[in-house]
């Protein structure tokens, strides 16, 4: 009998919640046939039973065009339609809520929660002029973390990397800066016990710095089960 696969060309055709459910895979197993056999059963919606049936041959030429697919630089793609509406990313980061921020950097940490985190980067477009536009005020991500699911692969991890490039760099100039900064002030706060405390303080910044730096390089690399 012979299986008809219809696989994916590239990752604008391939979804954030089967991204989200090949990582729980590959966290939960080890690299074996079967997860070979469910990664294809996941990106190319195809039924395992029938994916059991395909030659040895045929598998491995699938995963490895998979692997190409990852392999490939993500940039940004700073608006892309979903549902019928057209959502655009943040145009001001520099500018994010309170609110944004805390939510972000709580939905970032875990990849099963990267649709809540998608519903605060990307909202409805709702003016355009020019290549400008505005987007949605931001009221929670219960709102489009749904819809985010179905978001196209390549404006996920699009967005995911070039939000955690920015959060590097930022952390870096930081962390630079409140190095020279106890370099500049070192003997003064030897001989004032207040700069000393404030000394402490600048040092306890720099380690939740380094250590928030930390967890931003140990996220997941995108990457597919060898071959």
């Amino acid at each position: 009998m012979k299986i008809e696969i219809q696989i994916p060309e590239s990752l604008k055709e391939l979804r954030l919640e089967q991204y989200q459910k090949y990582m729980k895979l590959i966290t939960n197993n080890e690299t074996s046939e079967f997860v070979n056999q469910k990664t294809i059963e996941i990106f190319c919606d195809l039924p395992l039973k029938d994916i059991a049936k395909i030659n040895y041959n045929s598998v491995s030429e699938i995963l490895e065009h998979f692997n190409k697919l990852f392999s490939a630089k993500n940039n940004l793609i700073p608006t892309f339609k979903l549902g019928g509406k057209q959502f655009g990313f943040i145009p001001d980061l520099e500018n994010m809520s309170f609110g944004e921020y805390v939510d972000l950097d709580e939905y970032l940490k875990d990849i099963d929660n990267w649709h809540r985190a998608m519903a605060v980067l990307y909202r409805p477009v709702t003016k355009e002029v020019k290549g400008l536009y505005q987007i949605e005020d931001y009221k929670g991500s219960d709102q489009y973390a749904e819809v985010m699911k179905f978001a196209p692969l390549d404006v996920v991890l699009g967005s995911m990397v070039f939000f955690y490039n920015l959060s590097n760099e930022l952390l870096n100039a930081m962390i630079a800066y409140l190095q020279h900064q106890v370099t500049e002030h070192s003997e003064t706060l030897v001989e004032n016990s207040n700069s000393q405390t404030n000394g402490d303080g600048i040092n306890q910044s720099m380690q939740s710095l380094k250590e928030t730096l930390s967890t931003l390089n140990a996220l997941p690399n995108f990457h597919y089960t060898n071959v």
